[in-house]
């Protein structure tokens, strides 16, 4: 039955996005034609074409000539001058974002990365978590992070399958103020396919960096692998 006050066309278009969304319409599928429309909601050409054109709009799908319209496979579009959490990246982007727990261990040691040319040190003793992160199911990328435990005593008493950057904050009253980070093109390797869920060759993206809390004390370093096929990272450069 159509609610009162709401357009026929918007019901309509909420019922395929609701099949987009939870796979049941899944990339590369065809949507429902106009024809199709026209037929299971008994609506006029003018409302199914409004259907697929603000399906389209919403960049939900792609209309090719002579074909139809197919559901589109998403990408993931980052800015590297942001400092922006996985988690609120997906979901601003309308994704529905989950993580997975892979390995973690704590390691009595300092730990050093190298990021554009410049060598930083954790003090000791360092948390290493390594997760795999999902968007709509689908893996995007893993990442290991080496926590500082003396700013972050005891972190694997919390949810790290959530944001640590929630963790951080709201726990340990961390406030980032920078990361330092180097991005680059890479083949990914067996092991990085296998957690992907790729089985041909493809390129993938490399960050690795530093974040600093106050203090410009370092919070943690990463190491992250992302689907090339999946991400866009933007630069925004100034005079």
């Amino acid at each position: 039955m159509q609610e009162p006050g709401v357009p026929k066309y918007l019901i309509i278009l909420n019922a395929i996005v609701a099949r987009i969304n939870n796979n049941e319409l899944r990339p590369g599928s065809k949507v429902p034609s106009e024809n199709e429309i026209i037929k299971e909601y008994n609506v006029s050409n003018t409302t199914a074409r409004k259907v697929l054109q603000e399906i389209e709009n919403a960049g939900l799908a792609v209309k090719i000539r002579g074909r139809g319209t197919f559901v589109k496979d998403f990408v993931i579009e980052r800015s590297a001058a942001k400092i922006l959490s996985f988690t609120k990246n997906m979901i601003d982007q309308g994704l529905n974002p989950s993580t997975l727990l892979i390995d973690s261990k704590v390691i009595d040691k300092d730990w050093s990365v190298n990021v554009s040319g410049e060598v930083y040190t954790i003090p000791g003793p360092i948390f290493r978590l390594k997760r795999l992160r999902l968007a709509n199911d689908k893996p995007m990328m893993h990442e290991t992070r080496f926590i500082s435990l003396t700013c972050c005593p005891e972190i694997w008493q919390y949810d790290l399958e959530g944001s640590l950057y929630k963790i951080y904050s709201e726990r340990y009253h961390r406030q980032i103020i920078k990361i330092e980070q180097d991005l680059s093109a890479i083949i990914l390797d067996e092991y990085s396919k296998g957690k992907l869920g790729i089985r041909n060759e493809m390129v993938g993206l490399k960050v690795e960096g530093v974040t600093f809390c106050e203090g410009e004390l370092i919070l943690e370093a990463e190491e992250s692998i992302y689907r090339g096929d999946k991400y866009k990272f933007s630069i925004q450069a100034v005079p």
